[in-house]
């Protein structure tokens, strides 16, 4: 093989909607023929300028869904309902508290009629677009004459629907939770919720800790868990175990147990938590600890959800002047150019030109505009750009 040629060819490929429009404008026919709902996981290349890792790569997996649909309101109500299966994953299973809203015009995905997009911040005040679901209207499948035979025996052209999430969400995991010791996984996406780590170094029999071990593994994973059990991890590598320790700190393991002779001798477990402080760490009654182990793993899942919400709240703030938002979003100490504020909701006249100007002065882009519900206040009220009237406060932010 020459150098420089790889086993499989990438190919820099056309957005989704145009390919698998081609095959829609196959497969549909009839009324009957509808709706089509199509996802797949798909690895996709874009030729992406400057990569950032999980966030923006040359390459990445995808979860992509396109629908196509009799009428607009159905497929307005699909784009809707796929907003909020992303947002019932982020919010209860990652613990990444999202904002909700619709995108503005030059944020809007090229060829949709409306763009909705559930937002998240990160520990640097940056705004992640964690999802998005795409209402295409008929401009897809015009261009691609996805047309259908109605009930009444006339043809009409049909209503798509795009959206998905990537590999995105792992990026965003870890910069929602994880601090300077490693990851913090919530306990709904761990792949090991308890990590039994056995002292044996100093014990006269180290087989009988290794069977105490064994036992209180068999009884936790005995318990439900979400979907399935409490999966347990019993770590007998004969390495040092500060090592193996601190290796389960940085893969963020939800909860670690020490056991070594004087906890089997007191029919007790030393837990440490990977919500807490890496050397905070508590005696519990083995009993208790097994018994009580699914209500502390949900503990561990709220508190964490509830931490960053605390954080996204207290980072979130109400601007009605315009020196007052570029003093929000302009680094208070010079070194450290991301002590920026946060998000900013403030109102906006909805004129592009305004839009434009705060993103070239600032660097800073309307994430979105929040539906209904979503902030506290969206009541109307005075651009302080233009000093025009808004229908609305809408959220601003510096993104990835």
């Amino acid at each position: 093989m020459p150098a420089g040629e790889l086993e499989e060819p990438l190919i820099v490929r056309p957005t989704s909607e145009t390919i698998i429009g081609a095959m829609f404008a196959k497969w549909v026919e009839s009324y009957r023929d509808l709706p089509l709902l199509i996802n797949q996981w798909a690895n996709v290349v874009r030729w992406e300028m400057r990569t950032r890792l999980f966030l923006r790569t040359a390459e990445f997996l995808w979860q992509e869904g396109h629908t196509v649909h009799a009428s607009e309101q159905e497929a307005l109500a699909e784009t809707r309902r796929m907003l909020y299966v992303y947002d019932d994953f982020s919010e209860p299973v990652m613990a990444m508290p999202v904002l909700r809203g619709e995108k503005s015009e030059s944020e809007r995905f090229p060829g949709a009629v409306a763009t909705y997009a559930i937002e998240a911040m990160m520990q640097d005040r940056k705004a992640l677009q964690a999802g998005t679901s795409h209402f295409l209207g008929q401009n897809f499948a015009r261009a691609q004459e996805i047309r259908f035979q109605s009930e009444a025996g006339q043809l009409e052209t049909a209503w798509t629907t795009s959206w998905g999430v990537s590999t995105r969400l792992i990026g965003g995991l870890i910069m929602t939770h994880s601090d300077d010791d490693g990851m913090v996984v919530p306990p709904k996406l761990a792949p090991a919720h308890v990590v039994i780590l056995p002292i044996t170094a100093r014990a006269e029999d180290p087989e009988a800790v290794l069977s105490y071990c064994r036992k209180l593994k068999d009884d936790l994973q005995a318990r439900a868990y979400g979907l399935g059990r409490v999966e347990v991890v019993l770590d007998e590598r004969d390495i040092r175990g500060g090592e193996k320790n601190w290796g389960w700190v940085k893969k963020g393991a939800p909860i670690r147990v020490e056991v070594g002779p004087r906890d089997m001798a007191d029919s007790a477990v030393f837990v440490a938590r990977r919500d807490r402080g890496p050397n905070e760490k508590q005696s519990m009654p083995r009993d208790a600890f097994v018994d009580g182990i699914v209500a502390l793993l949900d503990e561990i899942q709220q508190g964490l959800l509830e931490r960053a919400r605390g954080y996204r709240d207290a980072h979130m703030q109400e601007i009605d002047s315009a020196d007052d938002f570029r003093a929000y979003f302009t680094p208070k100490n010079s070194d450290k150019p991301e002590a920026h504020g946060g998000f900013a909701l403030a109102h906006w006249s909805g004129e592009r030109e305004v839009e434009e100007r705060i993103k070239s002065e600032l660097g800073v882009t309307i994430r979105c505009v929040p539906l209904e519900g979503e902030v506290g206040d969206s009541a109307p009220g005075t651009c302080p750009f233009s000093g025009k009237p808004s229908k609305q406060r809408v959220v601003w932010a510096k993104s990835y």
